[in-house]
């Protein structure tokens, strides 16, 4: 059975299935292959279009709305089409790449970012996460290359401890795996969860 994401951005239609898959994988699920489309409820459609479509995962970035409104809505829309598919609904606050100011630690030296970069704040206060990761970067910010190479890579732990969206889809993805029957063994990892991280 697959996860079929549906995105809103060029960069996360190749970076969600990197994360996922890794998501996946933490998770023990098996036979996890993901792809992506656009638009709600044409794209649930499309979605369900798939071979083994198992479940469906939706995932916007919310940033400036509110994610206790807009994620029931979206949720409402997916569930006219989705049928009995099983289906989870995750927002980015702000930005995706506010994930990745979440996990800096773990992306020092990599794909461009600055070895000395640092970021002591909240991940997801900024509006242009993009604008900042760029910043402490030696180099342009591509999403389209850089997004899914750096979600192949960040520290998922870090990313959890210090991001609330970021728990979201974890807790999202755990639900829907649940959902498709094949629940993780221990979820989210009991290593991220510890303190201090």
């Amino acid at each position: 059975m697959n996860i079929q994401p549906i995105v809103e951005g060029h960069g996360e239609a190749d970076a969600v299935p990197v994360l996922l898959r890794r998501l996946a994988c933490e998770a023990g699920a098996r036979d996890s292959a993901l792809l992506s489309e656009h638009g709600l409820q044409t794209s649930v459609e499309l979605a369900l279009m798939y071979e083994n479509c198992g479940g469906i995962l939706v995932l916007f970035e919310d940033e400036d709305g509110c994610p206790a409104e807009l994620g029931p809505l979206l949720g409402r829309w997916a569930a006219v089409r989705a049928g009995g598919v099983p289906f989870a609904i995750a927002l980015a606050h702000r930005e995706y790449e506010a994930w990745f100011l979440a996990a800096l630690d773990s992306l020092r030296g990599r794909r461009g970012i600055a070895r000395e970069a640092k970021w002591d704040t909240d991940p997801e206060r900024p509006r242009g996460a993009k604008e900042a990761l760029e910043k402490l970067m030696e180099r342009p910010y591509r999403e389209t290359q850089d997004q899914a190479a750096l979600s192949a890579v960040f520290d998922m732990a870090q990313a959890y401890h210090r991001s609330r969206s970021f728990r979201h889809l974890v807790k999202a993805v755990g639900d829907l795996l649940r959902q498709m029957g094949q629940p993780p063994a221990a979820w989210p990892p009991a290593s991220w969860t510890t303190a201090g991280r």
